[in-house]
């Protein structure tokens, strides 16, 4: 008996292995093999859709992903603007393609808005929307006029006060992350100061210049060439910890505004329901190349950190961020143009 169940308990032994094996073999080959099905359903054209105008910043990050990306997939990696309604009308368009990779969207912070502006729209930005990675991170700042009497955070808290509904700010547009963030920071200040949405960047920016309206938030690659060039004074800057790349403009939070923390990120989006082994294909693609020293360089030259993750991470922090402004939204009972 003894040598029996020996001999029993070896062939057991070989036939499990024998098996596993073949399970491995037989997982390695599947894998392979949606490897190579994945590779072959990025060729043809595919869209990089910018839902902002040309020059925007999610337009110059698609402008640097585009080619390297062509290189990769041996593809044609096009980008497409598809502006209006604050990010809308091209997240609309990508939410209803094809869920195959060939469709893509670059966006920042404020695609998440947009639907909080408008009473009805023709898709969900949580559901229909799928977050493939975050591609960098950058901050605002609270910019004012060069003559504006004011030199910190707190002497522009105490001026405000001191002047309620009197004074104004600029912005791009209603909903914007311009607008928001001093909507956010009236919430925790209690400051009364009447917002100015413009038609663009650009008229506001000139206006700030001018002195025709004293305050805004900025983009801070673009408030430090100005403060450089002396049209401008920067006051603080809008993540919670200083911006690694211009360590010399301290946070509103350090500055006494407890929390404030506002990240104008950039990230990729697909169509939901992408594939499992596509999204992770595409979530890997992309950070390596946003990894690269070159794109890195190219990415700091717009104030931005390149800071990638998974599409598990991007989707909490697109959650979170609906959520947040959703609330700022609501309570500063902000519309849309």
């Amino acid at each position: 008996m003894p040598i029996i169940n020996s001999r029993m308990n070896a062939h057991q032994a070989i036939t499990r292995r024998s098996f596993v094996q073949m399970s491995t073999g037989l997982a390695s080959a599947f894998t392979l093999s949606s490897m190579n099905a994945v590779a072959q359903t990025l060729k043809g054209n595919v869209k990089l859709i910018v839902p902002f105008t040309a020059g925007s910043g999610p337009d110059i990050v698609s402008r640097i992903l585009s080619p390297k990306l062509s290189t990769l997939w041996d593809s044609s990696v096009i980008v497409e603007n598809k502006a209006g309604a604050s990010g809308t009308i091209g997240a609309d368009f990508v939410a209803k393609s094809v869920a195959d990779g060939h469709t893509l969207m670059v966006g920042p912070a404020s695609s998440i808005t947009g639907p909080h502006l408008y009473a009805k729209l023709p898709f969900d930005i949580i559901k229909d929307l799928q977050p493939i990675t975050n591609v960098g991170t950058t901050s605002l700042v609270l910019a004012v006029h060069k003559n504006f009497p004011v030199n910190t955070l707190q002497e522009f808290i105490a001026y405000v006060k001191a002047r309620p509904g009197q004074l104004n700010y600029g912005s791009p547009g209603n909903g914007t992350h311009h607008h928001l963030c001093m909507e956010l920071l009236k919430i925790q200040t209690g400051l009364n100061i009447v917002h100015i949405p413009y038609k663009g960047s650009a008229g506001a920016e000139n206006d700030l210049i001018a002195g025709i309206i004293p305050a805004m938030f900025l983009p801070i690659h673009v408030a430090l060439a100005k403060m450089r060039a002396g049209q401008i004074k920067v006051l603080g800057s809008s993540l919670k910890e200083r911006h690694p790349l211009f360590k010399e403009i301290p946070s509103l939070h350090e500055q006494g505004v407890t929390g404030y923390d506002v990240d104008l990120w950039l990230g990729v989006w697909g169509p939901a329901g992408l594939p499992p082994a596509l999204l992770n294909k595409l979530n890997t693609d992309i950070r390596t190349i946003v990894a690269q020293a070159e794109t890195t360089e190219k990415l700091n030259a717009q104030g931005l950190i390149p800071n990638t993750s998974s599409p598990e991470q991007f989707s909490k922090l697109v959650k979170e961020d609906w959520e947040r402004w959703g609330r700022v939204i609501r309570e500063a009972k902000i519309t849309a143009d």
